[in-house]
């Protein structure tokens, strides 16, 4: 069997995925297909938390549904010095600015070797070389 294909979803998918807003037709298929290994980075649990706050969930409501998510992952990436690193050689060799929790995101994708899962234009414009993506409603670059 072959070895499967992980991805990091980026917070912008889950929010796609629970608003079922575009692109999460694409998640969903992510979640049901056996070769994936869906990983998330720890600072997608904040930032999914505030977002769903700042939409108008309740405290109860967030950690509710961030719990339920958190089941559906194989691992849940904690932010180490490696990662940190690599989140500012990303951030430094981007074509435009990147928010600080997106660049450690995308530092945890490329130190698990994962496609990065996002519907984030500001992200297409990190190097092919340092991180694999996929964007939502756009076919997977393995």
């Amino acid at each position: 069997m072959a070895e499967p294909i992980r991805y990091l979803l980026d917070t912008s998918a889950l929010l796609a995925h629970f608003r079922q807003e575009e692109g999460w037709e694409s998640v969903q298929s992510l979640f049901e297909r056996e070769d994936a290994q869906l990983i998330i980075a720890s600072p997608t649990l904040t930032e999914l938390g505030r977002r769903l706050i700042s939409l108008g969930a309740t405290e109860a409501e967030v950690t509710e549904t961030v719990t339920r998510y958190q089941l559906l992952f194989h691992e849940v990436v904690p932010i180490d010095a490696a990662i940190a690193l690599a989140a500012f050689v990303i951030g430094q060799n981007s074509a435009r600015r990147l928010p600080l929790v997106d660049a450690l995101i995308d530092g945890a994708a490329q130190a698990r070797s994962a496609i990065l899962v996002h519907r984030d234009e500001h992200l297409t414009t990190i190097p092919a070389a340092l991180l694999r993506q996929q964007t939502l409603n756009s076919p997977a670059s393995n």
